[in-house]
This record gives C-alpha cells, sequence and structure tokens, in this order.
C-alpha cells in the first residue's frame, strides 16, 4: 500500500467519522392559519432513537390545544381536511389514556398564553423522519394544531374541534 492510498483511506475514515457525528435528521414547518397568515413553526429533530419537537406559535386564542402528527403533508385551508386522519401506523385508538391507544400521533397539548403565544419542546421514541417507523413516507406529514383541548381518550381526535392552524413537514433541505 502507498502513502497515498494510507493518506486517502485515513482521510474518508475521518470524513465518515465527521459526517456520522452530523448525521442528525432535522425537518420544519410553518404553521398556516385559516387565512394562510403565518403563526408559528415547528422543528423535529431524530437523533439515536429520539425525536425532538420545538414549537412555537403566535397569534393564537389562550388556552389549551390539542396538537397531532396527521399523515398527509397538505395543508389546504381553510379547514386542513386535507391533512388527513392521525398518523396511526398501529392501528391504535386515539390518546394516552386510551387502554387501545395511543396513536403514534398524538402529541402532548399546546399551552398557549393570554398573549397567544406558546412554545412547546418534547420528546418521542418509536418514530423517525425516514426509514422504518417514519412520518415522512409517500405522502409526507404535516402537524395540526386544534382549537380545543385534546382529552387524551376519545376517538379519533380528543374531542379537540376544529382544525385551526396546519404545517407541511418537510426535511431541513441543508441535510439533502
Amino acid at each position: 500500500m502507498t502513502a497515498a492510498t494510507r493518506w486517502m483511506i485515513a482521510g474518508a475514515a475521518v470524513l465518515g467519522l465527521v459526517a456520522s457525528a452530523s448525521a442528525q435528521e432535522v425537518a420544519t414547518g410553518v404553521f398556516k392559519n385559516a387565512d394562510g397568515k403565518d403563526v408559528g413553526t415547528v422543528r423535529i429533530e431524530h437523533i439515536s432513537s429520539a425525536t425532538l419537537f420545538l414549537i412555537k406559535v403566535h397569534d393564537l386564542s389562550p388556552g389549551q390545544h390539542g396538537l397531532h402528527i396527521h399523515s398527509v403533508g397538505q395543508c389546504t385551508a381553510p379547514t386542513f381536511d386535507s391533512a388527513g386522519p392521525h398518523w396511526n401506523p398501529l392501528g391504535k385508538k386515539h390518546g394516552k389514556e386510551s387502554p387501545d391507544g395511543p396513536h403514534l400521533g398524538d402529541l402532548p397539548n399546546l399551552v398557549v398564553g393570554a398573549d397567544g403565544k406558546a412554545e412547546a419542546q418534547f420528546n418521542l421514541e418509536g418514530i423517525t423522519l425516514r426509514g422504518e417507523g417514519n412520518i415522512l413516507d409517500g405522502d409526507g406529514a404535516s402537524i395540526v394544531i386544534h382549537a380545543g383541548q385534546d382529552d387524551y381518550k376519545t376517538d379519533p381526535s380528543g374531542n379537540s374541534g376544529a382544525r385551526i392552524a396546519c404545517a407541511v413537514i418537510g426535511l431541513d433541505q441543508r441535510q439533502e
């Protein structure tokens, strides 16, 4: 083996280590309300076995709002029915309090303050952005904010009411 070949192999190994250290998947989306106005953002980071959700919203009514991953990456206003049902690849019932639940798309309620703003951060295990158990399958995914609080048990959506904001989730293009 020549010295040049050894350097190429060592260089490739170093590049591989750098790539694997930063091989975190990131998806983002912008929440739009029924009028098409931007009302917040979502950032999803998949690192190892956990998926971190970072949500920031504004200009929403105060109180608790149901929050769910929906199975289709479309957000057609004003009703956002185009987002489809909750993402539920395991065929469970809705809600963490249901004996037959929850959907993988069931997320914690979003608590909006009197100023119309909210920030939420939570981890979910067992889901990925791509590959096995992924939310970004052939028709994509979205996250929907509902008008009311999710009761965490009533199927199919926790009695959380109308869909008031929606964000299509897409991979961060910088990693492609």
